[in-house]
């Protein structure tokens, strides 16, 4: 591949990346870190404590102004049946810098107690906030000048919804999500052609087996789906991870995740292990995912660190917020 032709790649999939992430925060295995509020609002408050995981994810380590984001995930339970949670976060791609926070309560109903069987909604209101780091722009050969148009970070912001349900039953469980629900209003100054169909979908399905009694091991497949509204594109998820529990209900944790363009299945975005544990109340994770398209050769993969502490532990009375985790 010519130089001229590799920057040109690299250049588009930074800017599709770029949108992609405005749509919707970057996913790759923050949610498999035992933390599904990542994935979606109806997981606040299902669980026996105060969840707050924070990550750190730096994508294509290599090249030069790739995507890198930091969040902070918190959630918990404020009734018997229902939960709150808050979301931070901060993304940088090249030249745009965009930060957000997020709002989400969820309800959870028991459909049947002999069966195991639950209903949850949750809802979202989203913050966000855009700009144009223009610190970074510099005269060159080809750009003996700067564009006199941009003489400032051109801040805009939005507001939006995001909603799902999420069904369980024993060790099954799918979400269906709805993120962005209504339409962003366009500022024409910052970015003419600035998408304003933000809606996309997602599902997230998967089960938790049991392995045999006093083995304290589980395994979970499981399958995240997402779809852009805008014009179609989508891409799967398909991960495995195991948990081996000790007496004391700390555990280990390990995995694998390939993600791949819904028309290309043999031909994976990227592919990585994951690995983990928790002590007590403090939980670590870490997942590398190997880039296998062209850019291959030019980064190092992906890398994500979770760290985490849990919280103000107690049983609840409904068995529809206790936690899907042994």
């Amino acid at each position: 591949m010519q130089i001229r032709q590799l920057m040109i790649y690299i250049l588009f999939l930074v800017v599709a990346n770029g949108y992609g992430q405005e749509l919707n925060l970057p996913v790759f295995t923050q949610h498999l870190a035992d933390n599904n509020f990542v994935i979606s609002p109806t997981y606040a408050g299902i669980g026996d404590n105060l969840k707050i995981r924070a990550n750190g994810l730096t994508q294509w380590v290599g090249i030069k102004g790739a995507p890198d984001n930091q969040s902070i995930y918190g959630d918990v339970r404020i009734a018997d049946r229902s939960g709150i949670g808050l979301s931070l976060y901060n993304d940088r791609n090249g030249n745009t810098i965009q930060t957000g926070v997020k709002f989400s309560f969820a309800h959870h109903l028991v459909l049947d107690y002999y069966s195991k069987q639950y209903l949850s909604f949750g809802i979202s209101y989203n913050i966000n906030n855009f700009r144009i780091d223009i610190n970074n722009f510099n005269t060159g050969y080809e750009n003996p000048i700067i564009d006199p148009f941009i003489t400032d970070d051109r801040r805009t912001s939005n507001n939006n919804f995001d909603v799902g349900a999420l069904y369980r039953i024993k060790g099954f469980f799918l979400s269906f999500n709805v993120n962005n629900i209504l339409d962003k209003k366009i500022d024409q100054n910052i970015r003419a052609a600035e998408p304003n169909l933000l809606l996309n979908y997602q599902i997230y399905s998967g089960y938790t087996f049991r392995g045999p009694k006093k083995s304290g091991l589980e395994f979970e497949p499981s399958v995240f789906y997402q779809m852009f509204s805008s014009d179609k594109r989508s891409s799967t998820d398909v991960n495995f991870k195991f948990r081996k529990f000790n007496r004391n209900e700390d555990y280990f944790w390990a995995g694998i995740s390939y993600r791949f363009l819904n028309d290309q299945f043999f031909k994976p975005l990227n592919i990585g292990p994951m690995v983990g544990f928790q002590k007590s109340i403090f939980y670590f994770g870490y997942a590398y995912q190997i880039t296998t398209n062209d850019l291959s050769a030019y980064n190092s993969g992906t890398h994500v660190v979770t760290i985490g502490l849990n919280f103000l532990q107690g049983i609840s009375n409904c068995p529809c917020t206790q936690s899907p985790v042994h």
